[in-house]
């Protein structure tokens, strides 16, 4: 996911996801429309402080030593994997 603060108001922020339902997990009764034109297709206007308060939550979850062998989604694991080789060899 992205937050960003662009098209909404001022006390909220642009949730952006490119996996249908991954806004509805973490936002839940938010409604998410879809475009194919953007380049994150899904899509929520969140208060600044709902999105505060479910980072908060995430981070005092946080049970594992190491991220990626946490993620049991097969194709997220991949794209996590890829992501990390590509960080990995920009910090060589």
């Amino acid at each position: 996911m992205s937050v960003v603060y662009k098209d909404c108001p001022p006390d909220c922020l642009l949730v952006r996801a490119r996996r249908q339902g991954d806004i509805e997990k973490i936002f839940p009764g938010y409604e998410v429309t879809a475009s194919r034109h953007t380049d994150y297709r899904y899509r929520a206007v969140v208060p600044r402080r709902v999105v505060a308060e479910a980072i908060a939550r995430r981070l005092q979850s946080i049970d594992y030593a190491n991220f990626k062998a946490s993620v049991a989604d097969d194709a997220l694991h991949r794209a996590y994997a890829q992501v990390w080789g590509t960080m990995y060899r920009l910090q060589r």
